[in-house]
């Protein structure tokens, strides 16, 4: 998840009586026998998951304790080597200050882990720790029970937890307990019941869920699987201290971020940012479009964006000397540029749809996690963090969202942030096509085809490779160029290859185009007399999507896109094709008059030339779980003409 700096001086604490977290009286509980010897469909489930969250106040300091307790019976072999080792959340911002577990086996015995079973590995690449829960002696019906305690930084402007994962839970329950001045307020997701008040400790508010049997939650090709998860938000509402308010709102986020990004910048500062700008060689005759794709890919290309964080990093007066910079750095980078060139724009803060849906109407920080630049002039979004998208395709799961538009506005001399609540919109299947032109021949014996192929890819299809052919060497450029022909065939014979409008600067502008010929045995059959022709493998491989059980997630793709194909098959003298029906695959699903998807294939006999149109739309990306054979219906008839095979007979 990606962090962002936000500025927020906020008074919490209170004169108040000091008590004892929560954590210090929890404990473990007898576990009845009937549920040790309960069983699931799964390879293991979950008997108990407690989550306990306590905002402690340690003297004028606000911290956070975060209890989660999980009793695990292991049904399986493979959930013996799934859990045998548990891995706790462990940083150099929090401590562990509580860390207990145990085994209970099928015959009633208990063995408690001492500290030696709590172990420290180091990830060779990142140098980062990890601290783990070391399991021995499992056995099929095993049951693991184990809890620890985190101190952190309190988490109190929006936090998400998930309630569901790939096994049932028999009983979850969690609580947050907070000092009596400060006011919480939940919201629970696909379908988990809401949070209730509890009755209340001295000194203490307390909010409780309790739920019984959770399902499973299983991943479904074309699903936003974490996002679908039952799952809790919770905020810090108001603190009755000095009864404030909105401390995560996105009225004060605008009133803090704003300042952050557009900082006040020195004109020694700013003489050094027009520098920049006279290095991009930017056309001034030329379209908004084209100078921002050339703004974008001269900082992506000059500007290294690192992982890391420090002030250093976000400070543009050193990223213009250094050229390295974090993410809020390169963010007040594009700020200051495109400000310095008055492009009106605005910073646009949202979250992946994949992980969680950007909720309008609860206003909380954890939503936003991700940010774009909209550029209102041409209606196009780009990623200022990610350095593989572009200009007016930003990444695919930040699209067909909410965000927090935040503009800048100028009140007399004076500029603050105004921020509105939109919907980022998904760019058109229109912009992304993978278009391919193919032409067919026989040699004389009828044994191999000689194969043309003109593929064009625009959008998305092109984003990873036409911005960045320029940097590789001539081996790995014809090794790229071979396997669009290999992907077909692997012992293709290479006749003909090259690339069109190669170069970065063509991106968003013209297709990155493949022309490439080869000969080939592999789309060929004899039977008899007869000649079998392979004609659907020609457009490689397709998803083929199979569904056993009910479907449980909504579809949902990354973005939208356009497939084009024509096959033109020169029929070898003598014969005919007597299948051509086969050809003809029509399914489509429409909305409100719309048709949103569809595939579609057909054929055109004119001599002995025949034509194959092949055409597959996807002009939403998300539809209802209820629809899903209808999206089944129509990713698959690209698989069903995967298997068309021609018949060829000689001609009577």
């Amino acid at each position: 998840m990606k962090k962002f700096i936000f500025i927020l001086v906020l008074t919490l604490s209170g004169k108040l009586l000091a008590q004892e977290p929560f954590y210090t009286s929890f404990d473990w509980q007898d576990i009845a026998t009937a549920e040790l010897q309960s069983t699931s469909d799964y390879s293991s489930h979950v008997l108990d998951h407690d989550m306990v969250i306590e905002f402690y106040f340690e003297g004028e300091d606000l911290v956070e304790y975060f209890l989660e307790h999980l009793v695990i019976k292991l049904d399986s072999d493979e959930a013996i080597e799934n859990y045998n080792k548990v891995y706790l959340p462990y940083s150099t911002r929090s401590e562990i200050v509580v860390n207990k577990a145990r085994v209970i086996n099928p015959d009633g015995s208990i063995l408690e882990l001492d500290d030696s079973k709590v172990l420290t590995s180091t990830d060779e690449q990142t140098g980062r720790k990890y601290k783990f829960f070391a399991f021995e002696g499992l056995s099929r019906g095993s049951v693991i029970d184990y809890f620890y305690v985190v101190k952190r930084r309190p988490v109190y402007t929006g936090n998400r937890l998930s309630f569901q994962m790939g096994i049932p839970k028999k009983k979850v329950n969690m609580e947050v307990f907070a000092p009596s001045n400060l006011e919480f307020a939940f919201k629970s997701y696909n379908g988990l019941p809401e949070m209730e008040a509890a009755e209340s400790a001295a000194g203490k508010l307390h909010w409780k869920l309790y739920v019984e049997d959770i399902p499973a939650i299983e991943e479904e090709e074309f699903s936003a699987y974490g996002a679908s998860k039952k799952a809790v938000v919770y905020k810090l509402e108001r603190n009755n201290y000095n009864n404030s308010t909105g401390f995560a709102s996105y009225k004060a986020i605008v009133k803090n971020l704003h300042p952050y990004y557009y900082e006040e910048i020195p004109e020694k500062q700013k003489k050094a940012l027009r520098n920049l700008i006279d290095q991009m060689q930017l056309n001034p005759n030329a379209e908004l479009d084209a100078k921002m794709r050339e703004l974008e890919r001269y900082v992506k290309t000059n500007i290294f964006l690192t992982e890391g964080a420090s002030d250093k990093l976000s400070t543009i007066e050193n990223i213009l000397v250094d050229k390295v910079a974090d993410e809020a750095g390169i963010i007040k980078l594009y700020a200051a540029l495109l400000s310095e060139l008055k492009v009106e724009h605005e910073l646009v803060f949202t979250s992946d749809r994949q992980d969680q849906k950007f909720d309008k109407e609860f206003e909380a920080h954890n939503f936003l996690t991700d940010v774009l630049i909209y550029i209102p002039a041409t209606k196009k979004f780009f990623s200022p963090g990610d350095t593989d998208s572009r200009y007016g395709f930003p990444p695919g799961y930040l699209t067909d969202n909410y965000g927090l538009f935040i503009k800048t506005v100028d009140l007399g001399g004076f500029k603050s942030g105004l921020g509105q609540i939109k919907y980022v919109d998904a760019v058109g299947a229109e912009r992304t096509i993978d278009n391919m032109m193919i032409k067919v021949d026989f040699n004389e014996d009828l044994s191999a085809n000689r194969i043309a192929m003109d593929r064009s890819m625009s959008g998305y299809y092109a984003m990873y490779i036409q911005p960045y052919l320029y940097l590789a060497n001539p081996e790995a450029k014809e090794s790229l160029l071979e396997s669009f022909a290999k992907r077909l065939d692997e012992n293709a014979e290479i006749l003909e290859k090259s690339f069109v409008n190669e170069g970065p600067e063509f991106f968003g502008v013209e297709p990155l185009v493949v022309n490439i010929e080869f000969n080939s045995e592999a789309f060929i059959e004899r039977a008899g007399p007869k000649v079998l022709l392979k004609v659907g493998e020609l457009i490689s491989e397709q998803t083929q999507l199979y569904q056993e059980k009910l479907r449980t997630l909504d579809v949902e793709n990354e973005f939208n896109r356009t497939y084009e194909r024509t096959i033109e098959v020169v029929i070898p003298e003598g014969f005919q094709v007597t299948n051509l029906e086969d050809i003809v695959i029509d399914n489509a699903y429409e909305e409100s008059g719309k048709e949103v998807i569809s595939f579609r294939s057909s054929y055109e006999l004119d001599g002995n030339i025949l034509r194959i149109k092949a055409d597959e739309y996807y002009r939403v990306n998300i539809m209802k779980k209820e629809l899903f054979e209808e999206f089944r219906t129509v990713i698959n008839s690209a698989a069903d003409f995967n298997k068309v095979v021609l018949i060829l007979e000689p001609a009577k």
